[in-house]
């Protein structure tokens, strides 16, 4: 079996391909990255480095790998980049994945689809309205989500009108090691690694700590992925969820508890988005029952190895 994995230098790519290497160990596995120096996991047997915004150059990726599976990771993810921009972020998510459809298309070929969307299409709802399903309302709240809404419909489209076997993944909040600072637990732990190491005042900068969010280790994220390619059915969408709402607080609260050092936590407005969402809980009854999924890895197990992995970052001194 040929698996191209695209984005497979980014935070969530890395732990697929790690993932598949040991749940696929007679695939040959097939990655793309975009910037020069990203690292891609060692399992990989082939590293592209490709822009998927061309067209041409995709076709003869494609053309050459002849996948039977592709997982359509590659985005451009970070929610207030975005607002600072939001025609790259559309041009980017939107083409890239339109390319790898029309590219299959062209070749004649029919590879098992994962098109990653994101819970992010849902926006706000109202708590009577939680946990929720596939069914909720589509409410964008900034750039990132609508290119995610575009995403996953024209996946939807593709499927109806040309029967293709693609399948949506919408994944709410997920985190792990090796994840990129801009986002909240490493952003936390990174400062805490930092102060443990007496390198800054014992002060942690903070966002808005009152919204709360749905968090899935980012190893069972890539072990739904996988499900849903394959076992999935074709054109459906799935939640990945841990249906458990929690506040950015609790998160910092527990990453504070891992430490032996005690931290004062101060507000940042610098850190507050221009529209937050109050909560977002989601509900992945239907990945249960269609492929038998469910997360395994506790919260604090996570954010434990997440403080982990910031320390040996700063040790290190790649931060």
């Amino acid at each position: 079996m040929r698996i191209l994995i695209t984005g497979a230098g980014g935070f969530v790519g890395r732990h697929l391909s790690a993932y598949l290497a040991v749940a696929e160990p007679a695939a040959k596995l097939i990655g793309t990255t975009l910037l020069p120096g990203e690292t891609v996991h060692p399992a990989l047997h082939d590293s592209r480095h490709i822009n998927l915004v061309d067209e041409h150059a995709v076709r003869a990726l494609v053309d050459d790998c002849r996948p039977e599976t592709i997982y359509h990771l590659a985005a451009q993810a970070f929610v207030p980049r975005s607002f600072d921009d939001p025609w790259e972020t559309l041009e980017n998510n939107i083409r890239a994945q339109l390319n790898i459809i029309r590219a299959c298309l062209a070749l004649d070929i029919r590879p098992r689809i994962l098109v990653v969307s994101s819970a992010e299409i849902y926006g706000s709802a109202k708590t009577s309205q939680l946990p929720m399903n596939e069914s909720a309302p589509i409410r964008p709240t900034n750039p990132y989500s609508v290119s995610k809404v575009a995403q996953d419909m024209l996946a939807l489209q593709y499927h109806l009108s040309h029967d293709l076997p693609i399948m949506r993944a919408r994944p709410f909040n997920h985190i792990g090691t090796g994840q990129n600072a801009r986002f909240v637990a490493p952003a936390f732990a990174l400062q805490i690694a930092k102060i443990e190491a007496n390198r800054g005042e014992a002060v942690i900068y903070v966002g808005n700590l009152s919204a709360k969010r749905d968090f899935t280790d980012v190893r069972d994220i890539v072990r739904g992925y996988h499900l849903i390619a394959a076992r999935g059915k074709a054109g459906e969408a799935y939640n990945i969820a841990s249906g458990v709402a929690r506040s950015i607080k609790s998160l910092l609260d527990v990453l504070l508890g891992l430490s032996s050092i005690h931290i004062e936590a101060r507000v940042d407005p610098a850190r507050l988005r221009p529209v937050d969402v109050p909560e977002i809980r989601g509900d992945a009854s239907k990945l249960r029952e269609d492929t038998g999924w469910q997360p395994r890895l506790s919260f604090k197990e996570t954010l434990r190895d997440v403080l982990k992995d910031c320390r040996q970052r700063v040790q290190q001194g790649e931060t």
